[in-house]
C-alpha cells in the first residue's frame, strides 16, 4: 500500500473509523509531533498498536508544533511527517490536526484507546477528561522516554561543531 493512501482528512477517516468498528476491531489514537523519527516514537507506536486492530496516528500541524517546541521547529514540514509515520507498518491511518491536543479528534473518531508515552500517567494526559466522558480508555504505552527530538537535535549541534 502506498503510505499516501494512510493519511486521511478527518471527515474521509471518520467515515473508515465507522467501517473497522462495525467489524468490531479496537480502534487506537496515538498523537505526537514525530518531528525527526527516532527509535522512541517506534516504540511507541508499536506498544499503542499492540492495544488494538487499529492504530491511528494523529500528528500536529506545523502550526501547532511551533506553537508547542518553539521557534526552529519542525525540522519536517507535517506533509514529510506524515509519509515517515505512514510508511510505518504498524500505524493504519494518519490525520493531521491544528490544535495543540486531540480532543476533538477524540470526540469525532470516538476511539477504544487513546495511546499516550510514557512522559504521561492516565492522570496527566490533557484529553483525560474527553476520554472519560466518551468511555474511552488510556493506555501509557512504549519504553522510558529516554529518547526525545529535542536531545537528539542537541547532539547533532554539537557534532557539527566538532
Amino acid at each position: 500500500m502506498d503510505s499516501r493512501n494512510k493519511i486521511l482528512p478527518l471527515e474521509e477517516l471518520a467515515l473508515k473509523v465507522a467501517d473497522h468498528k462495525n467489524r468490531g476491531e479496537r480502534i487506537v489514537l496515538a498523537n505526537g509531533c514525530f518531528d525527526v523519527l527516532h527509535v522512541g516514537h517506534a516504540r511507541y507506536l508499536e506498544g499503542a498498536r499492540r492495544e488494538g486492530e487499529v492504530l491511528i496516528v494523529a500528528l500536529n500541524s506545523d502550526k501547532s508544533v511551533r506553537s508547542l517546541k518553539g521557534e526552529g521547529r519542525p525540522i519536517l514540514p507535517a506533509e514529510a511527517r506524515a509519509r515517515l509515520v505512514a510508511g510505518l507498518a504498524t500505524v493504519n491511518y494518519v490525520v493531521i490536526f491544528e490544535e495543540n491536543d486531540v480532543t476533538r479528534l477524540l470526540s469525532t473518531l470516538r476511539p477504544d484507546v487513546h495511546a499516550k508515552g510514557t512522559d504521561y500517567t492516565t492522570e496527566t494526559v490533557p484529553e483525560r477528561e474527553t476520554a472519560r466522558r466518551l468511555g474511552t480508555r488510556i493506555a501509557i504505552v512504549g519504553d522510558p522516554k529516554l529518547h526525545s527530538t529535542r536531545d537528539l537535535l542537541a547532539r547533532l549541534r554539537t557534532l557539527s561543531h566538532v
